[in-house]
C-alpha cells in the first residue's frame, strides 16, 4: 500500500512539473512574475525577431519603457533598428539603445559602429550592453583580456552619449567575466527566480521573462521591470526638450 501511494504521489509530481513545463515554454506561467504595486515601471526590449511592431497598439499603461536593439558587434546593425527607434518616440515611449557585445571584436571598433547607428538625444534612455555567452564567439578571451575591451567601449560611449551605460547581463556571465568589474547600473536576466545578488549589490533594471505577449507584438517579447518607482524611473533619465515633449503630443 505505502509503495503504491509513493509511486501516485511520484506520478502527480512528476505530471505537475511536466504541465508547469508547458505552461511556462507556452508563456502562460512566468514563475517569478514580479509584483505590481512592487516594480510599476515595466518596459520591454525588442530587436528584428519581434519584425513589424505595431506601436500605436502597445498598451503604455503596460509597457512604460523599451530597449532597442542597434547593433552587434564591429559592423552588423539590426534591421529594424531605425523603424523602431522613430516609430517608439512617435508612440510616446521611452526609449533606449542596446548593442550585443562580442568577443572578437575590438571595444573601440564596436563602440564606432554603435555611435554610427544611435544618434544622441538628450531624453533616450542610456544606452545598454548586452553581455552574455549565448549567441557569442567560442573562442572566449581571457577575463583581463575581455574587461579591457570593455572599459574601452564603455569609455567611449560614456563620453560620446554623457550618461553611465547599462550592462545587461545574467549570473553565469556576471560571475565569470565580470568578477570585480564595477557596475553602476546593472540590467540583470533572471528568468526563473528572483535576481540573487551578493550583499550589496543593487539592479536598475530587471528582464524577468522572455515569454511574454504584449498587443501590438506578434510572438514573444522580453519584459523588464525598473527597480523603483515612476517619479524615480522619471528623475532616471532627462526630460524630453520642450520641442520633443510638443511634438509627441
Amino acid at each position: 500500500m505505502k509503495k503504491r501511494r509513493l509511486v501516485l504521489v511520484i506520478a502527480i509530481a512528476l505530471l505537475l512539473c511536466a504541465v508547469a513545463g508547458v505552461a511556462y515554454f507556452a508563456g502562460i506561467w512566468i514563475p517569478n512574475f514580479p509584483s505590481e504595486k512592487d516594480f510599476p515601471v515595466r518596459g520591454i526590449d525588442v530587436s528584428s525577431h519581434q519584425g513589424a511592431i505595431q506601436w500605436a497598439l502597445i498598451p503604455p499603461d503596460q509597457v512604460r519603457f523599451v530597449y532597442i536593439k542597434a547593433t552587434e558587434g564591429g559592423d552588423f546593425r539590426d534591421t529594424r533598428f531605425s523603424e523602431n527607434w522613430k516609430a517608439s518616440a512617435d508612440a510616446g515611449f521611452r526609449r533606449g539603445a542596446y548593442h550585443y557585445f562580442t568577443f572578437k571584436t575590438p571595444g573601440l571598433q564596436q563602440a564606432a559602429n554603435f555611435m554610427a547607428t544611435v544618434p544622441n538625444e538628450p531624453d533616450a534612455l542610456p544606452p545598454a550592453i548586452d553581455l552574455e555567452f549565448w549567441g557569442n564567439s567560442s573562442a572566449r578571451p581571457s577575463v583581463g583580456g575581455f574587461q579591457r575591451e570593455l572599459t574601452a567601449f564603455i569609455s567611449a560611449l560614456r563620453s560620446f552619449y554623457g550618461r553611465e551605460p547599462v550592462i545587461y547581463t545574467a549570473m553565469d556571465f556576471k560571475e565569470y567575466y565580470l568578477r570585480d568589474f564595477p557596475i553602476p547600473q546593472l540590467w540583470i536576466r533572471s528568468v526563473i527566480t528572483v535576481p540573487r545578488l551578493s550583499a550589496g549589490e543593487e539592479w536598475r533594471f530587471w528582464q524577468f521573462s522572455e515569454k511574454t505577449r504584449v498587443r501590438g507584438i506578434r510572438g514573444f517579447v522580453d519584459r523588464n521591470v525598473f527597480n523603483g518607482t515612476q517619479d524615480q524611473f522619471e528623475s532616471f533619465i532627462p526630460s524630453p526638450p520642450p520641442s520633443a515633449g510638443a511634438a509627441r503630443r
